[in-house]
């Protein structure tokens, strides 16, 4: 059974909120941030806690269409445009949008000593350095280099680029939330055999810790799909049917097999119930938004490119750039 998308039309959002639980026992471990450690706060309805970020979120739907392995888009979506980076005279794979951080704002594109990626973007892109922004040819130039910047968000922070003021915000966000917390201390000792009274400085030696983990009466998984931001892009209903289905496709391959957020932090949906919380409207399995996104990525292929783009430039760690900068202010002077 195909996917069928018709409901949407009358709805501005795609909103998601689907129950999840451990894979095995009771308790997961929650993403940590520095300074902070676990992210917990409270509510009317007592003690919640962040369990993985929009950000995080972001990354991993991302990388659900990246086949480690073959260092490609997976097989059945072939078609998509991104911009692979090389290194050396052999070519060597170095990254890719779809691996990136900040996806097409790349440093290894906008950064590259090579300016041609860069100086074709910014023809394509056909932007002002001051007055209004032009939504729809911002929206077709990332289309060309990288649709999933049109789902995940891009800054184009550069001044050459219409002064740094190019941004389109995630169209398909997500994060993980669980209710009624409470803390799971434990902890361990890494054990040392030969050197038990050994110096843990350096390394050796019995060292014993402590780890708090959690368990949750809830935790879900809440997504938005920005229907309107899509549509706003300006650039047909192919393209729109295209963002969705893949949006769909993501979602489901994340919740098939790309929970795995940590060691010790595996979920799974707890039941098989997957509609929206705002629309009559059940996410589709892979199976049944596979013919059509393929029929979707061929209607708009001509408007998508696989690039190819080199650096070669020496990689640095920031104490050698801080060090190259020094000797490089006196040898000016």
């Amino acid at each position: 059974m195909a996917a069928d998308l018709a409901n949407l039309g009358k709805h501005h959002r795609l909103l998601f909120s689907i129950p999840l639980e451990p894979v095995q026992g009771k308790r997961f471990q929650s993403t940590g941030f520095p300074g902070l450690g676990a992210a917990t706060f409270q509510t009317r309805d007592g003690p919640c806690l962040l369990v993985e970020s929009a950000q995080s979120t972001a990354n991993r739907l991302e990388k659900v269409v990246w086949d480690d392995a073959a260092e490609d888009v997976v097989g059945e979506l072939k078609g998509l445009s991104h911009v692979r980076v090389v290194r050396g005279k052999q070519k060597t794979f170095l990254t890719d949008t779809i691996l990136e951080a900040h996806r097409l704002n790349s440093p290894y594109l906008l950064e590259n000593s090579k300016k041609d990626f860069f100086e074709g973007l910014k023809k394509d892109l056909d932007q002002p350095e001051g007055g209004p922004i032009d939504r729809r040819k911002l929206a077709a130039a990332i289309l060309k280099y990288d649709v999933g910047s049109l789902l995940h968000g891009v800054f184009l922070a550069k001044k050459e680029l219409a002064g740094g003021r190019l941004r389109v915000a995630r169209a398909l966000s997500g994060f993980i939330e669980a209710d009624g917390v409470r803390v799971a201390p434990s902890g361990g000792v890494k054990n040392d055999h030969v050197n038990p009274s050994g110096d843990t400085k350096t390394g050796f030696g019995n060292v014993p810790f402590a780890r708090d983990e959690f368990t949750a009466d809830r935790i879900a998984l809440y997504v938005n799909l920005d229907l309107a931001q899509i549509r706003g892009y300006g650039l047909g209903v192919a393209v729109e049917r295209l963002l969705i289905l893949l949006s769909l496709w993501k979602l489901r391959a994340l919740l098939s097999g790309g929970l795995r957020l940590r060691t010790a932090c595996d979920l799974a949906p707890s039941n098989g119930v997957m509609k929206a919380t705002n629309a009559e409207f059940h996410l589709p399995e892979i199976a049944e938004t596979q013919d059509a996104l393929k029929k979707a990525i061929g209607e708009v292929g001509k408007s998508m490119t696989v690039t190819t783009v080199s650096y070669d430039d020496e990689l640095k760690t920031k104490d050698e750039q801080d060090k190259g900068g020094e000797e490089g202010e006196g040898d000016d002077e």
